[in-house]
């Protein structure tokens, strides 16, 4: 019995590590163009126990770069998955292989040995860090699914979410920003992985 049981879990880790692997691309630029925003008329309205302002209309093609998961922090039931996502020169091979790319406390990080591959200012245009907000359980699922390395197309909202208790979570509009505030608060209505 011990034995299937010990069979069973190395087959359920094997399945879990294929699921999550890296998808791997050869060199280049994958995603060319920048992510789009533009003026929403949509009116504010109530999500689960959050009242949302939609800010923007948001879509974008991009790499994911990095992906985290939260289940604990105060935002987890809105924003349950933060995609590190990457563009222009950010989705190219030859730039992504000199960095270290990592994510902790829904911030997005950075790094690299001796010489930048491209300088601060083109990594912090052509990326960010993006909360995800999934529209309903399908969205949400088609997000568990996102791999790193995975290309994807997003459609949806930048919003502010508010509690009554007073608790607030704001978007970022620019893709100049960097630091506490500078990431996306995505309502996603939309996913596709090409």
């Amino acid at each position: 019995m011990k034995k299937w049981l010990v069979i069973g879990l190395v087959l359920f880790g094997f399945y879990q590590w294929w699921n999550s692997r890296e998808v791997l691309h050869a060199p280049g630029v994958l995603v060319a163009e920048s992510p789009y925003q533009q003026s929403t008329s949509v009116q504010p309205f109530q999500f689960k126990s959050y009242q949302i302002a939609p800010l923007a209309e948001f879509s974008l093609s991009a790499r994911v770069l990095s992906r985290e998961n939260y289940s604990l922090d105060a935002g987890a039931d809105l924003a349950p998955i933060d995609l590190a996502l990457g563009w222009g020169a950010m989705s190219d091979n030859q730039v992504i292989d000199q960095l270290s790319i990592s994510q902790s406390g829904r911030f997005y990080f950075w790094s690299w040995q001796n010489q930048p591959p491209i300088s601060n200012r083109q990594i912090i245009q052509s990326s960010s860090n993006m909360h995800m907000v999934p529209v309903d359980d399908y969205i949400a699922n088609q997000l568990k699914d996102v791999r790193k390395g995975d290309i994807i197309q997003l459609r949806g909202l930048l919003i502010e979410a508010n509690k009554s208790n007073g608790w607030k979570w704001r978007s970022s509009l620019s893709r100049d920003d960097t630091g506490n505030g500078a990431c996306e608060l995505f309502f996603v209505k939309e996913v596709s992985v090409l």
